[in-house]
């Protein structure tokens, strides 16, 4: 990865809030995709309408159009942080489908990989107890805490998908954080030009979760 994108340990913690329903603001029924992410799922750095969910949504307007999309994520998010809102969301939402997006920020503060670990299969498991299917998003962090770290950090998503039979996706921005005209000045947060980019990263994971 480019050396801009290892700033991301230095980076600082970002916060915010973001929980909106993409597609017909009449819709009341049918089926829902619920994202629980972090900024990268956020839109940071941009308008809403121009991030991956966003965009998302408007390709299951079309394949899949009794399916909503709830982006349920915020910026600075961590899995513990996640776990903490994931029941009130899914009894308010009640998902078929939910994306799991996190993770970074763990890394950025240094969590025990134990503790990622533990909180992915909970995350996971909830959500699978509560009839939705799961997308596990891989995250991968830069190196900055050395190789060991790094190591098992990436493979406690393949670990979680396993132990909670869910869907293992790749690195969302595979392809795009090693690219500098993709990425914002950050060297973090992908542009809105990467977010097709991003949306083709995981659609194929997305859509084995559809019917």
């Amino acid at each position: 990865m480019q050396h801009s994108f290892y700033h991301l340990i230095r980076a600082p913690i970002l916060l915010g809030f973001l929980l909106l329903a993409f597609g017909n603001p009449a819709f009341t029924k049918g089926n829902t995709l619920l994202v629980l992410g972090d900024s990268i799922s956020a839109a940071y750095g941009m308008s809403l309408d121009k991030g991956w969910v966003a965009l998302l949504a408007g390709r299951l307007a079309t394949t899949h159009p009794d399916y909503r999309v709830v982006n349920a994520s915020i910026s600075g998010e961590t899995t513990n942080g996640a776990l903490g809102r994931l029941d009130s969301l899914l009894r308010q939402h009640k998902p078929q489908v939910v994306v799991i997006e996190l993770g970074g920020n763990d890394g950025l503060r240094g969590f025990p990989v134990s503790e990622l670990r533990q909180n992915l299969d909970q995350l996971a498991l909830r959500s699978r107890a509560a009839g939705a299917q799961v997308v596990m998003v891989s995250i991968q962090i830069p190196p900055n805490y050395g190789s060991r770290y790094t190591t098992s950090f990436h493979e406690s998503y393949a670990l979680a998908a396993e132990n909670t039979d869910s869907i293992l996706a790749p690195f969302i921005l595979d392809g795009i954080a090693t690219n500098p005209e993709l990425m914002q000045a950050d060297g973090i947060h992908p542009r809105p030009e990467a977010q097709a980019d991003m949306l083709n990263n995981m659609l194929p994971y997305i859509e084995k979760a559809l019917p």
